[in-house]
């Protein structure tokens, strides 16, 4: 008798956002920007810097940032300057520098008008296995990045994919941002990178958050960070095979108004991406000759 095989691993398919496209054979993608909206000014100078450096390494990039922060651990946390605000200059931004944007949204109700400003509805960890909300992304027709919940097992933020892909829509993106390890601390598995693969869909790599402490600094009123951490795991996600990294930097991540403690310093990006384009380089090398 022939010796049985393991069906193929499904390549990801192109996921195209915007002007660009996230997917296999492409430039390793850099989703990027101030976590939470604090200055039309600030995110403007943040976005450009980022796109210019990019730009300089041939990486595709698209601004990010929120209008709203509705997880934050304590009800005196800084939220944003709110929908209307806050599309308004993520508009601005966009059009500004000529690149995709993407925020994200809590409730079904903000999916179609952030929908008519960005190009990716993004769904926070906490609300991924949320069906009205990302039905109601999926809807939009835009491209929906959902983030893998911290409680989530890699093979089972599939389900969550698939209530966005029954609207029609199949332009989806999953990212991992780490898995609960106890109290205050995340851990991140490299081999849920490559599970995820497996669906057929482009997966990134959430650098930043991977690297908070939930609850984890001011008597559990904020979230602590290891941002030492954050170009190790990049390497390590990188060389696991991903279609995109997302960063959150800030020009002094101890002024930021939400996760400065886990946050890059933005002066720190551009040799951080450089380092990844190498790794990303090689590793589609690797693919290539297999």
């Amino acid at each position: 008798m022939p010796t049985p095989t393991a069906a193929p691993t499904p390549t990801p398919r192109l996921c195209n956002t915007g002007s660009v496209q996230i997917g296999p054979g492409q430039p390793l993608a850099i989703i990027a920007g101030p976590c939470v909206l604090e200055s039309l000014e600030q995110a403007m100078t943040i976005g450009r810097t980022v796109r210019d450096a990019c730009r300089s390494l041939g990486l595709t990039y698209v601004f990010k940032a929120s209008f709203d922060k509705a997880n934050r651990s304590s009800i005196h946390s800084a939220r944003g300057p709110g929908l209307e605000k806050g599309l308004e200059w993520i508009g601005k931004i966009k059009s500004e520098l000529g690149v995709p944007a993407t925020t994200d949204i809590h409730v079904e109700s903000q999916a179609e008008p952030a929908a008519l400003v960005v190009d990716l509805l993004q769904i926070p960890a906490f609300l991924c296995r949320q069906t009205d909300l990302l039905v109601a992304a999926g809807r939009t027709g835009r491209t929906v990045n959902i983030k893998k919940g911290q409680f989530v097992a890699p093979a089972d933020i599939r389900h969550a994919a698939e209530k966005t892909a029954s609207t029609g829509n199949d332009k989806i993106i999953l990212t991992e941002r780490g898995s609960s390890f106890g109290y205050n601390n995340l851990v991140v598995d490299m081999r849920g990178l490559a599970m995820m693969r497996e669906f057929g869909w482009p997966v990134v790599f959430d650098a930043t958050h991977s690297v908070q402490l939930p609850g984890g600094a001011s008597g559990g009123a904020a979230s602590g960070g290891q941002p030492q951490f954050i170009e190790t795991l990049s390497r390590a996600a990188v060389g696991a095979g991903i279609d995109g990294v997302f960063i959150e930097v800030h020009e002094e991540p101890s002024r930021a108004l939400s996760d400065g403690t886990n946050a890059l310093r933005l002066d720190k990006l551009a040799g951080l991406l450089e380092r990844l384009r190498a790794m990303h380089q090689l590793v589609n090398g690797f693919q290539s000759a297999s």
